[in-house]
């Protein structure tokens, strides 16, 4: 039981933001990245509330991912070091696939999170972003911490990570590709393959 409360407070988390690669920011403000991850748990909310069928929230899901996410850097990081070894249409492929794979992993348990909250409680400038602190309310669950990493290396805000309850999510989610990709031997067309159809 204490697993599957773990599991689906990462997965509520990461169905609110979408994560990218840890960049230093600019001079971006703490109201500023407050803003972001208010937006960005707004328009998941309304997803969710909507009513439809889980296909059509999973493209809604994908249009938020785009919105928020820097969706190359995010593949590029869970990728790795193999990404320098590959050609660039090896890459584009992966990016598009990841995307797919991604937002299906997640579209896919929102049903479950069905008057979830997440209520942003202030920020604090760090060593070279905003952390963004809130708490997220789970049906079912006690209420736990969420910290929003946002920088604007980008050239606009953007959430590039999330901590939850201390679990690094971008991390976690880099080792898993990274063990996907092992398993095929570090063949990236493989694992592009088959993230097409997983998630």
């Amino acid at each position: 039981m204490v697993v599957n409360n773990l599991f689906s407070r990462r997965t509520f988390v990461a169905s609110i933001a979408a994560l990218t690669l840890p960049l230093p920011a600019f001079a971006i403000s703490g109201p500023a990245a407050e803003r972001l991850v208010q937006s960005a748990v707004a328009d998941i909310n309304r997803i969710i509330a909507s009513g439809k069928s889980e296909s059509a929230m999973i493209r809604d899901f994908e249009r938020v991912f785009e919105r928020y996410a820097d969706v190359n850097i995010i593949a590029l990081t869970t990728l790795g070091p193999a990404r320098r070894s590959a050609s660039n249409a090896e890459v584009a492929a992966f990016v598009q696939a990841f995307k797919g794979y991604f937002t299906r992993k997640y579209g896919k348990r929102f049903n479950e999170f069905v008057g979830g909250q997440i209520i942003v409680e202030g920020s604090r400038a760090a060593k070279s972003n905003v952390e963004v602190q809130s708490t997220a309310k789970l049906r079912g669950s006690a209420p736990f911490k969420v910290t929003w990493l946002v920088s604007d290396k980008s050239g606009s805000p953007k959430i590039f990570n999330i901590i939850i309850e201390g679990v690094n999510t971008l991390t976690s989610e880099r080792a898993e590709i990274g063990a996907m990709l092992d398993r095929r031997r570090g063949d990236i067309n493989a694992l592009t393959a088959d993230l097409r159809k997983m998630g």
